[in-house]
């Protein structure tokens, strides 16, 4: 009980890294989508494979149509909008075709950023970041997932605001969702600044 407490907060560079760091395990999906009828807005309500009910994603969220701020860059959120529902495709990097986590934020910061990063999540992690605590957070750093194996990073996304972050599930394709989610705190391994 204590392990899986401790585990979201547990330190990269301690860690062992899977090889191949692409994602392949199956991570929350959109269910179903509900409109309240008090102030008509639409959510979004993921579940876990085992049914358990997550929070839900505001409707402006899952398709990007938020108010972007002076200091945001809207570059890379109308990026990441082009890319939204291209479906998850192993190995793969091709916007609206298909592709996996790290083809994904490779993808993104090569395009926003004009930065090559590596093609795999645990190298894009140990190559080219900085590791930063979750409190420190801010729009473009990379955070990272375990899968079954505690301290292994299996899934990579790329951090927006207001806790919610950008990846390519391989259930929903590529789609925003909020750290706190509870699959995304029980799995998150730690957070990168690209150097």
């Amino acid at each position: 009980m204590v392990v899986a407490f401790m585990l979201p907060f547990t330190a990269c560079h301690k860690n062992v890294y899977d090889d191949d760091g692409i994602y392949n395990n199956k991570w929350p999906k959109t269910t179903k989508t509900k409109t309240s009828k008090s102030d008509n807005t639409t959510t979004s309500t993921t579940r876990k494979a085992s049914g358990g009910k997550q929070s839900a994603i505001p409707e402006e969220w899952r398709t990007l149509d938020i108010k972007l701020e002076r200091g945001d860059n809207k570059a890379l959120y109308r990026e990441i909008k082009t890319w939204l529902g291209t479906p998850y495709k192993y190995a793969a990097m091709e916007k609206g075709v298909g592709s996996d986590c790290s083809g994904f934020t490779m993808q993104l910061y090569l395009t926003v950023y004009n930065k090559k990063i590596d093609r795999n999540s645990s190298r894009q992690f140990t190559q080219n970041c900085k590791e930063i605590s979750r409190d420190d957070l801010k729009e473009g750093d990379l955070v990272f997932f375990n899968g079954k194996t505690p301290g292994r990073i299996t899934h990579v996304g790329i951090y927006l605001k207001q806790g919610y972050f950008a990846h390519a599930s391989s259930s929903g394709g590529v789609c925003i969702s909020s750290l706190d989610q509870r699959y995304y705190v029980t799995h998150f391994q730690c957070a990168g600044r690209v150097k």
